[in-house]
């Protein structure tokens, strides 16, 4: 089993090993003294995962509970979100009980800002069954869900007391879901790792699975161990985000996330190359490798529409735009723009 270690204002582990869901519930129960734990999931997941977990849990002497809500983004909204509050309280949960979120990150989102805000904070262990969850939304507690004209709107950082990372559960992952993972993980190669972004080119993600996970997490756990409250440095985590939202807005959510955020690393290089920031043979090598991953690189929505979506980004100020800039691979800036800057940035992106 591997262990990443992660310490920020509540320090937890996370755990990577194939089969983990099984003994799941004798790591929760050394984390949580609670009497019940309520599995958070949507239907897919549920039907795959939600037994196996829930025997775990009985194992452990877990009163268990679920808690199952239609799959997809929509369902991350307020009208969720309050029902699945009224379903703890109705069934008399505490503080010192726990939420389970398993499944993706839209599961980890809504149920992390449920445990968040119940009571004013009750316990959250998150089981993740996608690999964008896994390498990157089940770490550093942010927690939200979204309002009707903008992603993430309404949230809160609250952090987990552990994830459990278990890779046999990407068996069952479509592949267009396992594909908008490998978004993030190339992600984290262009912002972090020249040696990690060679070795994907090489050896690809489902070859070393865990080695893959691990890398990413350790990568997100220094960052945001150094800015877990996201004013700094890990703002350096929205590569590939501020236009890959607004693909997502723009398209009403049915370009998926990891999708999205291929194609903001592929406009943002552009434009970064464009200014003379990202050298050519950088620019080939993130565009080629987004490429071979089945990512696609292009967007059929016009730099306006991209922009005014940009504006209503969570990340955008009153007066400026703050760009994550790939400089060289391994290597990216902050860069904060006046707002009406960044559509020429769009602009030159999104051009072949």
């Amino acid at each position: 089993m591997k262990e990443v270690r992660v310490e920020a204002s509540r320090s937890y582990s996370v755990y990577v090993q194939p089969g983990l869901i099984d003994s799941a519930g004798e790591y929760i129960s050394s984390l949580i003294k609670g009497d019940t734990a309520v599995i958070v999931s949507d239907d897919n997941v549920s039907r795959l995962y939600g037994q196996r977990l829930r025997l775990s849990l009985e194992k452990s002497g877990f009163r268990v509970l679920e808690y199952v809500f239609p799959h997809g983004e929509k369902s991350k909204c307020m009208d969720v979100y309050i029902r699945l509050l009224e379903f703890l309280l109705e069934n008399r949960l505490t503080r010192s009980d726990v939420i389970v979120a398993l499944g993706g990150g839209v599961v980890g989102d809504l149920a992390g800002f449920a445990a968040a805000t119940f009571q004013r904070g009750m316990g959250l262990i998150q089981i993740p069954t996608t690999l964008l969850a896994m390498v990157d939304s089940s770490v550093g507690g942010k927690t939200a869900v979204n309002l009707e004209h903008g992603k993430n709107q309404v949230g809160s950082f609250y952090q987990p007391y552990g994830v459990i990372c278990d890779p046999e559960t990407l068996d069952t992952l479509p592949e267009e879901e396992f594909l908008c993972g490998c978004a993030e993980v190339i992600k984290y190669a262009v912002l972090g790792s020249r040696e990690f972004f060679d070795s994907l080119k090489g050896a690809g993600v489902r070859q070393n699975l865990e080695g893959v996970i691990t890398a990413c997490v350790e990568m997100k756990r220094d960052i945001v161990a150094s800015d877990e409250f996201d004013t700094g440095r890990r703002m350096l985590l929205n590569l590939g985000h501020t236009v890959g939202h607004a693909v997502e807005a723009c398209s009403g959510f049915t370009v998926l996330h990891g999708q999205a955020v291929a194609i903001g690393m592929a406009v943002i290089s552009r434009a970064a190359n464009r200014r003379g920031l990202l050298p050519d043979s950088d620019l080939h090598e993130i565009l080629d490798i987004l490429e071979r991953f089945g990512l696609p690189t292009q967007t059929k929505y016009p730099a306006l529409d991209l922009y005014r979506e940009t504006l209503a980004d969570k990340k955008s100020g009153s007066t400026h735009i703050t760009l994550v800039v790939p400089r060289k691979i391994g290597s990216c800036e902050l860069m904060k723009l006046e707002r009406e800057e960044v559509l020429g940035w769009i602009e030159d992106g999104i051009k072949p």
